[in-house]
């Protein structure tokens, strides 16, 4: 932050919204409800449209190239501003690739409020979105801003990619392992450092980490269905694919990877009122083994901001965290 800001009198940044990151997004049920009317568009270009919750849509321009096209921003998940950009536009840019695309143009999307956080601030956000663009090789051209009682950023993001090679979430089959590219529980620690202030840097290098690598990784292998791990938690991304693909799945609750930090903010409490909403969401769905507590659920459905990929295919060098199985819609936690 800027020595102006240092000695500034502004309030945290994370203060000044009700909610923090992708724990801030509407609950997944009342979501597909109200987006059920986009469904089904009879568009002969759409190769991937709302219809299964994958994470960009998919138009064909020709035989060799699909257009992706996504949105995302949310309130800030971290004090710092530059960060808060570094993790907004590292998130944004993940729905391209998770889709197994590449970015090739973004723009912001900004909500700020005047009277309350300078200016200077909101051009350090924007600094630290342009800084993961240029990390992607995406060019972030202008973009969007309105006077907003909360603070709000992100990026529209466009990509392509090969359309018999994307990702998606209705192409999982039975038997295969899945992999998880990063670790979960940020959405704890950013619930932590927002009601104490603590900076958790584990925290934001696995937010700021780009996908990129996993993602071709994923494409080089002919892997066929992944999605990343953000706001509706590892349980509710896996279900929303599973039950695309009518597969099921089983999680070894003891192979996923938690961030530095996590198991400590767990063990204090700090579980977002969006982590039990998407806990409500899946739970018909889920067969607890032995030993499975309400807390280890808890963990495997934390909102993430800016997660990992979780692919249906075994990635080297990443954790295999679980299988598939031919349980249509029933995810066993072991």
């Amino acid at each position: 932050m800027s020595e102006t800001l240092k000695h500034a009198t502004v309030p945290r940044l994370t203060t000044t919204a009700s909610g923090g990151g992708c724990a801030c997004k509407i609950p997944p049920g009342e979501l597909e409800e109200a987006v059920a009317q986009l469904a089904g568009q009879d568009f002969d270009s759409v190769i991937v449209g709302v219809d299964d919750g994958d994470d960009a849509a998919a138009v064909r321009i020709n035989g060799d190239t699909a257009i992706l096209s996504t949105a995302d921003f949310f309130t800030p998940v971290v004090d710092s501003p530059y960060d808060w950009g570094r993790i907004a536009a590292a998130n944004a840019i993940s729905d391209i690739y998770a889709m197994g695309g590449s970015p090739i143009v973004a723009i912001n999307l900004m909500g700020w409020p005047r009277g309350v956080l300078p200016a200077e601030m909101m051009s350090e956000v924007l600094a630290g979105g342009l800084a993961i663009g240029k990390e992607a090789g995406c060019p972030v051209i202008g973009g969007h801003t309105v006077d907003d009682p909360e603070p709000k950023y992100g990026m529209a993001v466009t990509g392509i990619a090969q359309p018999d090679r994307l990702l998606r979430n209705d192409a999982a089959e039975a038997g295969l392992p899945l992999t998880l590219t990063k670790p979960i529980g940020l959405g704890l620690l950013n619930n932590r450092h927002k009601a104490t202030g603590e900076v958790f840097e584990a925290a934001i290098a696995t937010m700021t980490t780009l996908n990129r690598a996993a993602a071709e990784q994923a494409v080089a292998a002919g892997l066929k269905a992944a999605t990343d791990v953000t706001g509706f938690g590892l349980l509710g991304h896996l279900y929303k694919m599973m039950r695309s693909s009518n597969t099921g799945a089983v999680l070894n609750m003891r192979a996923v990877p938690l961030v530095d930090g996590a198991a400590e903010a767990l063990r204090d409490g700090y579980i977002s009122g969006g982590t039990r909403r998407n806990l409500d969401w899946v739970a018909d769905h889920i067969e607890s083994g032995s030993g499975i507590t309400q807390e280890d659920l808890l963990v495997l459905a934390d909102a993430q901001t800016s997660g990992g990929l979780l692919v249906v295919g075994e990635l080297p060098g990443h954790p295999i965290i679980g299988y598939t199985t031919d349980r249509a819609g029933v995810l066993e936690v072991r």
